[in-house]
């Protein structure tokens, strides 16, 4: 009989979790974090099972192992930490333990009074294997070990107490006989992020209006001066809209009107002229000297500029004539331009993928990221990703990564959940949501367990945006002031990233185009706006304070740890985030009615977060400073909307001091 594998190899491993599409697709970390790896490990018969995780960087040829532990039922464990940007593998092995196979029934024969000679001449046999796969100490030792099995000059209870002995048992774990291990099916992907990938704050700015002077075109050193503001506020990235050239053919006009004035600036996203195109600056923005020196001014202030990238064109775009081949041409000879019925954008020409030129095409826009970084951009916004081939994303992230492992993508994909999380198992390192339009209690739960407590949050990291230019929700501009603060708690505590559209988001900007619609009267997009940073409705020192928690506790840097706790009252919403090693707890409740004080209580689940239910504890609002000691799990709250709709809690502990003096840590 021939055969194609072994069929001493009698361990299954199988159910590996994470796994994702059968290992087609990473799984995403970033530098310092653990990948915790479970299988269901098993064998016919009683046989003891011993097995590794085996994990690599991309390329090397040595594996690192981590021992698995056993977790019950077949299911086993095993973790490692990624110390480094790039790629890394892992997979599982496993086989018969036979010397703890052995110790196991040697010990049941040995209690049962039975005849035991020959087993400690087995049990020495397997000690000398162990010994020959041993080196140095070990080995010497190990021999040892075997020869007092069967030195019959010591008594039986001494040999017996040999055979069981814990360090033995110990050292020849360490040499374990794997012939006939089996080795998991495959490798399994790791992409290895920087920090920011997983904890970011973001700023949207419009580098146009930021000028001192009403009404006049800024220009990138105006927008320098914006920085001490946007990272005193605590953000730690400041993205911004398209800064190319942009066309006049169809240029829109104010609330998108058909045709613009003479002095109408037109949109950002309508990108190209005779100036140039996606590898160029506007011209009264400034030059590109300029921008690299926006890059390098903004990272003094601790912020990573990111450049949003939209690969559409307006019709001057100098790819339209160089290249007319990578656009659709209708009937009658016109460019198709862009639509979403019923919406119309003919300031822009969508780019044909399916053009017979692809493969310059993919070269030409992989260019255009290549450019940016070497101007210092490591960040990138990319504008409807969900509209361009799933291939192109997967190739161009790919090769950009594997040369700048330290670049992040987010994608605006606001479409339907499949294709966003195909973007981002394609390698879009963050992505939006459908945050913005989570108003109810249970919509929030529903959508924050889905994104933290399934598959989905090994490769979706989401990034919660309460406002965009595009997207002013029913809920801000009528729930007024109290609105854009519960929505900015919830944005930042609920997701380790989120962003804004400032300053409109600050300073409540909240007045729709039209009844009903999500459009901004008088957007930005359209024309410059002149802001009053020092209205008096203005956030910033909220803003200030949740960013400089968020910073100062690792709870919140995560969202692997997210958890909802029970409240008696549905326009009340309560959760937890607690660090690794559970040292640092928040607890946030939020007022969901922008209107009307709520009230209610919250029942915090103390085995969960691991209080000791029967020890009062202290619960500190990080936002008033107001301390209150809680006793148990369940306890009353009262928000008023007009004050704060939100408490941020820290919960300390009671602890003894060596002198017998309590306090709380």
């Amino acid at each position: 009989m021939t055969t194609t594998y072994d069929g001493r190899r009698r361990v299954v491993i199988e159910g590996v979790y994470p796994e994702i599409n059968a290992g087609r697709f990473p799984i995403k970390r970033t530098v310092g974090e653990r990948v915790v790896v479970e299988a269901d490990v098993f064998a016919d018969g009683h046989d003891v099972l011993d097995g590794v995780l085996m994990y690599r960087r991309e390329g090397a040829t040595d594996w690192h192992e981590s021992r698995l532990q056993p977790l019950g039922n077949d299911r086993w464990r095993g973790a490692f930490t990624v110390t480094e940007l790039g790629r890394y593998e892992y997979s599982l092995e496993a086989w018969i333990a036979r010397f703890a196979t052995w110790q196991r029934d040697f010990s049941k024969k040995a209690d049962a009074g039975q005849d035991i000679p020959v087993e400690l001449q087995i049990g020495a046999e397997l000690i000398e294997a162990a010994s020959e796969r041993a080196d140095g100490r070990d080995r010497k030792a190990l021999q040892r070990w075997a020869a007092s099995l069967r030195d019959e000059s010591t008594t039986q209870a001494e040999r017996v107490a040999t055979a069981l002995d814990d360090e033995l048992s110990a050292v020849v774990g360490q040499y374990p006989d794997r012939t006939f291990a089996t080795r998991y099916s495959q490798s399994l992907p790791v992409v290895v992020d920087r920090e920011r990938a997983r904890f970011s704050a973001w700023y949207e700015l419009f580098p146009r209006s930021c000028s001192s002077v009403p009404g006049q075109h800024a220009t990138l050193n105006d927008c320098e001066s914006w920085l001490p503001y946007v990272a005193d506020m605590g953000f730690d990235v400041l993205y911004l809209p398209p800064i190319h050239p942009i066309g006049t053919t169809h240029r829109k006009g104010p609330n998108n009107a058909p045709t613009a004035g003479p002095n109408d600036p037109g949109s950002p996203w309508a990108i190209g002229s005779s100036e140039g195109g996606h590898t160029s600056v506007h011209p009264e923005l400034g030059t590109l000297d300029d921008f690299r020196q926006l890059v390098q001014r903004a990272k003094d202030h601790g912020l990573d500029v990111a450049l949003d990238v939209a690969f559409q064109c307006s019709p001057d775009h100098p790819w339209v004539k160089e290249h007319p081949e990578w656009f659709r041409t209708r009937p009658d000879g016109t460019i198709q331009y862009a639509e979403n019925p019923p919406k119309k954008y003919e300031d822009i020409y969508p780019i044909n993928f399916d053009t017979d030129d692809w493969e310059s095409l993919w070269a030409e826009l992989r260019r255009v990221f290549e450019f940016w970084i070497a101007q210092g951009v490591t960040i990138f916004r990319v504008d409807n990703p969900h509209t361009k081939p799933f291939p192109f994303w997967e190739w161009l992230i790919g090769e950009v990564k594997a040369e700048h492992p330290d670049v992040i993508f987010l994608a605006e994909a606001f479409t339907r959940p499949k294709v966003m999380y195909r973007l981002a198992k394609l390698g879009f390192t963050q992505s939006y949501t459908y945050f913005a339009w989570r108003n109810a209690r249970w919509e929030l739960e529903e959508y924050l367990r889905e994104l933290t407590q399934t598959e989905i949050i090994e490769y979706f990291r989401p990034n919660f945006w309460p406002n965009t230019p595009d997207i002013l929700t029913e809920y801000l501009q009528t729930g007024g002031r109290p609105a854009f603060i519960a929505r900015f708690v919830l944005a930042s505590t609920l997701a380790a990233s989120y962003g804004i559209y400032g300053p409109a988001f600050e300073l409540g900007e909240r007045t729709p185009r039209e009844p009903g619609s999500e459009e901004y009267l008088n957007s930005e997009k359209y024309e410059i706006r002149d802001w009053d940073l020092d209205a008096p409705q203005g956030l910033q020192p909220l803003i200030a304070r949740i960013n400089e928690i968020r910073r100062a506790n690792a709870a919140l840097q995560s969202n692997a740890s997210l958890r909802f706790h029970p409240v008696d009252n549905d326009r009340l919403i309560c959760y937890s985030k607690q660090s690794d090693d559970g040292a640092n707890t928040i607890v946030v409740v939020v007022n969901l009615d922008p209107h009307h004080t709520q009230a209610g209580v919250v029942d915090l689940q103390l085995d969960v977060l691991g209080i000791d239910a029967d020890r009062p504890y202290q619960v500190h609002d990080l936002l008033s400073e107001a301390r209150y000691t809680w006793h148990g799990g369940p306890n009353y709250v009262e928000l008023d909307p007009n004050v704060v709709p939100a408490h941020v809690f820290r919960v300390r502990r009671r602890v003894r001091s060596e002198r017998d003096f309590e306090y709380y840590v």
